[in-house]
C-alpha cells in the first residue's frame, strides 16, 4: 500500500523500541527513517530512557499491559506492512512483544536484538538474553545483530569474515530467520556486513567514514531503514543494500545540535 494519487492512502510501519530523550537513537531514529521513506510511523514505547550521546542516565520500563494495549491499538486500526523491534529491556517486555508478534503472521518483522548501547550502557537484562534469543528470533523475518550480539547468540567469538558467515548460517538453521551480521565493530577501511537468507550469503561493503561526528543510533537507523524499504515492497537483499546506504549517508552528514552533542544527518532519499 503506497501513497495514492490523491494522497489519501499511505503505507504504515511500526517500531517497538525505547524512546531516546536526546532524539538520536531508538524510537526517534526509527520515526526519522520511516518518514524519509514516506511511511506513516506507528510507535510502541517499550522503554523510556534519559540519555544523551554520552550515556544513559536512567530507564523506565512500562508494564506488560500498557505495551500490549499499545500494540493492540495499532493493529486494530492500522495496516502495518512491516515492523521492527529495538530495545526490549527485560523478560516481561520480550514475552508480551513476542506473543503479540506471533499473531501477526503476514507482517514482515525486523528484530534488532539490542543488548548494549553505543555508549556502553547495558540495555538488556542478563537474565533476559535467553528469552531474546528463544522468543524473538523465531518470530523474526530478519535479525540484525552486531558482532558482540552475534557472539552472545551463538555462544562463541565472532570477529572474522568466515566466523560471521558461519554464525549467520547457524542462527538461520536454528531459528529460521534471515540474519544480517553487522561487522561495524571491526571497522578498518571498509564497513562490511553479511546477509544469509537461508539460500545464499551476500556481502555488503561501503568505505568506512573516518572520524565521524556521530554514530549514535546507527543500529536503530539501519534496522528502521530496512523495515521501511521492506514495507515499500523491496525484497530483502535490496532493502539491506539501500538501508546500509541510508546509514552511510546519515553518518556522513552528521551535524552538531549542541556544544558537544551531535546527531546523524537525515539524507534525502530518491
Amino acid at each position: 500500500m503506497h501513497t495514492s494519487e490523491n494522497g489519501k492512502i499511505q503505507t504504515s510501519a511500526m517500531t517497538i523500541a525505547g524512546s531516546d530523550s536526546g532524539g538520536n537513537a531508538g524510537i526517534q531514529a526509527d520515526i526519522r527513517a520511516f518518514h524519509v521513506y514516506g511511511l506513516h510511523a506507528c510507535t510502541v514505547i517499550a522503554a523510556l530512557t534519559a540519555q544523551n550521546p554520552y550515556g544513559v542516565r536512567s530507564v523506565v520500563i512500562p508494564d506488560q499491559k500498557f505495551i500490549a494495549d499499545q500494540m493492540d491499538s495499532v493493529f486494530e486500526e492500522y495496516t502495518i506492512s512491516a515492523l521492527k523491534t529495538g530495545m526490549l529491556a527485560n523478560s516481561s517486555v520480550i514475552e508480551v512483544v513476542a506473543g503479540k508478534l506471533a499473531e501477526q503472521v503476514g507482517v514482515l518483522k525486523v528484530v534488532d536484538p539490542v543488548m548494549v548501547a553505543t555508549s556502553g550502557a547495558k540495555l538488556l537484562a542478563d537474565n533476559a538474553i535467553e528469552d531474546m534469543i528463544g522468543k524473538m528470533l523465531p518470530v523474526a523475518t530478519l535479525i540484525t545483530p552486531n558482532l558482540p550480539e552475534t557472539s552472545v547468540i551463538v555462544e562463541k567469538e565472532v570477529s572474522s569474515k568466515s566466523q560471521m558467515e558461519s554464525a549467520a548460517k547457524e542462527i538461520y538453521d536454528k531459528h529460521g530467520c534471515a540474519v544480517l551480521v553487522k561487522g561495524g565493530h571491526n571497522l578498518k577501511s571498509m564497513a562490511e556486513d553479511v546477509l544469509y537468507d537461508g539460500k545464499e550469503l551476500t556481502w555488503y561493503s561501503l568505505p568506512s567514514i573516518q572520524n565521524p561526528l556521530s554514530t549514535h543510533g546507527t543500529g536503530c537507523s539501519l534496522s528502521a531503514a530496512i523495515t521501511a524499504l521492506l514495507a515499500r515492497g523491496n525484497d530483502l537483499k535490496t532493502s539491506v543494500e539501500k538501508g546500509k546506504q541510508y546509514v552511510w549517508e546519515s553518518i556522513r552528514s552528521s551535524i552538531f545540535v549542541g556544544k558537544r552533542a551531535t546527531v546523524l544527518g537525515t539524507p534525502g532519499i530518491s
